[in-house]
């Protein structure tokens, strides 16, 4: 069963026994114990990083476990979507408001006497607890049966085995094995339209100042000489790791308010894609509709309105947004509090999100 076939109802409710075991799952268990655990619906997928951590979906129960070089359940992050309600004493923690759940974190944090830190997406962390929380797009289903974003964002958790950092299992989810992003305070300010700069896109050429086949190098000189904020990348091959050599994926630029997608199709990095942060980003337009920092259901209903007055294609982007066929354009979300706003990526011919 999909999530989105779940109801509320049906959902499984577990009670968290703070660094020992999430519902039915003990920290520890290797893979057979937890299919067992579990409902033993398994995709075949995850992935493994250089050092041996791996991560394993189950889709079935809408969670995933990641596991440490020795093959046991280090760390549990649930899908907000459709996966098991967890709760921590007299708090719920997942498909909450992030605002109303952070209040309540830190209540119960202040009776038990447990300090409360703040992880890199901004929200609590409690390491006596090996509870990091985060948040994800909430979705909703028509009534026409059809899947659809709201606006709004709904937390989700990741839960850890004693001795285990929070970062370090977030970061063998998202798949990076080298991980240098701009921390988030605990705050989400969206910068005035007013005070955004407003750039031409010029689809599978240019955007900004920013053109598609540029190096590290120049698109740093483009943005004025700023130096990135953050960085990512991975080790495409372990004895790569040996020596040092890693591929790097994504420049974060914080003032400039884009983020530089590259790839490697002659063997060095250039410019395949810029994603313009939705709270921060410069303003850009498709057709007299504005991209960034929207509403998501508004720019959706914007996009397919154009396409069926144009008698345009129209695809999804991987997260479910709609957008135009033809300028290899994607639609994805920015968390601001507990809502979210829209944040384009302009991507360069055949480069694949």
């Amino acid at each position: 069963m999909g999530w989105w076939d779940r109801k509320p109802e049906e959902r499984a409710r577990w009670v968290l026994d703070p660094l020992v075991a999430v519902g039915p799952l003990r920290f520890g268990m290797d893979h057979d114990e937890v299919k067992a655990a579990l409902d033993g619906e398994w995709n075949g997928g995850g992935q493994r990083t250089a050092d041996g951590w791996r991560w394993t979906p189950y889709d079935g129960d809408c969670v995933i476990a990641v596991y440490d070089k020795d093959g046991c359940l280090v760390a549990v992050e649930i899908d907000p979507k459709g996966g098991p309600f967890v709760r921590l004493d007299d708090v719920e923690l997942i498909g909450r408001v992030p605002s109303e759940a952070r209040t309540e974190i830190l209540g119960l944090a202040a009776r038990r006497g447990a300090a409360v830190g703040t992880n890199r997406s901004g929200d609590p962390q409690i390491a006596a607890w090996g509870v990091s929380m985060s948040a994800e797009q909430e979705w909703g289903r028509l009534p026409d049966g059809h899947v659809e974003r709201k606006d709004a964002v709904i937390t989700t958790a990741l839960f850890t085995a004693p001795g285990v950092a929070d970062d370090r299992a977030a970061s063998v989810i998202k798949g990076h094995d080298v991980r240098d992003l701009v921390a988030n305070p605990g705050a989400w300010p969206v910068t005035p339209d007013h005070e955004r700069p407003r750039w031409e896109w010029n689809p599978l050429e240019y955007v900004g100042p920013l053109r598609f086949g540029m190096s590290p190098h120049q698109v740093a000189a483009a943005l004025g000489g700023e130096i990135p904020a953050g960085r990512t990348g991975a080790f495409p091959f372990w004895f790569w790791k040996e020596s040092g050599q890693w591929s790097l994926h994504t420049d974060h630029f914080e003032r400039a308010g884009v983020t530089a997608q590259y790839w490697y199709p002659e063997g060095v990095p250039e410019l395949g894609a810029v994603t313009v942060h939705g709270r921060t980003g410069p303003h850009l337009h498709y057709e007299g509709i504005p991209l960034v920092g929207i509403t998501p259901s508004v720019l959706d209903a914007a996009i397919i309105q154009h396409v069926e007055d144009h008698d345009l294609g129209l695809r999804f982007s991987p997260n479910g947004a709609a957008v135009p066929d033809g300028p290899n354009l994607y639609l994805d979300t920015a968390r601001a509090e507990d809502s979210s706003v829209s944040e384009p990526t302009f991507c360069a011919e055949d480069y694949q999100i």
